[in-house]
């Protein structure tokens, strides 16, 4: 449900004079910001010890540039992190509370992640062990008339998962992979299968031999289950 509103709203940046990569990465807060969705920033399911870490990446096609952030807490908007990281950074990713205190530093706000509903489920799950019933993540993926390619993902990854555990979605060429010259991917579901075979490359290496892009993504995810 969380897929078309955010695409509306990075369509209608782009059409206002945003960029490309401002199209991609105020799309994916929307998700982000949505309180109800368990799978992305604020109201993500929260880790075994009831604290939300959050995973972002986003990746220009120009260049290849690329930022990253893993097990962030306290900051709304992972994506926008990510992307300071990629602007204003000679690195790649930032992880934990290295992530966290760049963020501070470059103005972001510190916010409480974990809602009151996620906390009582979580408690509920500490007595029972129930795992959540779902798990998604945001990938979103913009294209302009130039054959500009510019892509972002978001997720609170694996309810309950360990403390410190990074998902595919921050890894460059798991969870997302951008080529202008070729195309872009990216991935949801359980992130240890995906960053085991780095789908999101994979994908993309496959329309380099010329798939469709339907069937790059069915060759990659054969591949991932052999």
């Amino acid at each position: 449900p969380f897929g078309k509103p955010a695409n509306e709203q990075s369509l209608k940046v782009f059409q206002e004079g945003g960029s490309l990569l401002d199209a991609v990465e105020r799309g994916i807060h929307v998700a982000e910001a949505d309180v109800s969705n368990a799978s992305v920033g604020l109201g993500g399911i929260p880790n075994s010890e009831g604290v939300v870490q959050l995973d972002a990446c986003i990746m220009d096609g120009e260049g290849h540039r690329a930022g990253s952030v893993a097990a962030l807490e306290d900051i709304l908007h992972p994506i926008s992190v990510a992307r300071r990281i990629m602007d204003d950074s000679k690195h790649v990713m930032l992880a934990g509370d290295g992530a966290r205190q760049f963020a501070l530093a470059k103005g972001f706000a510190s916010t409480e992640l974990l809602t009151e509903e996620r906390e009582a489920e979580w408690k509920k799950w500490r007595n029972d062990n129930h795992p959540p019933d779902n798990h998604d993540t945001i990938a979103l993926l913009g294209l302009d008339g130039n054959h500009h390619i510019v892509g972002g993902c978001s997720t609170s990854g694996w309810g309950y998962k360990l403390p410190g555990r990074v998902g595919d979605s921050p890894i460059i060429g798991s969870g997302l992979y951008v080529d202008n010259q070729i195309g872009a991917a990216g991935a949801t579901g359980l992130g240890e299968n995906v960053m085991r075979h780095c789908t999101s490359f994979l994908a993309v290496e496959y329309m380099r031999q010329g798939l469709h892009p339907e069937e790059a993504c069915v060759e990659a995810i054969r591949r991932a289950i052999a």
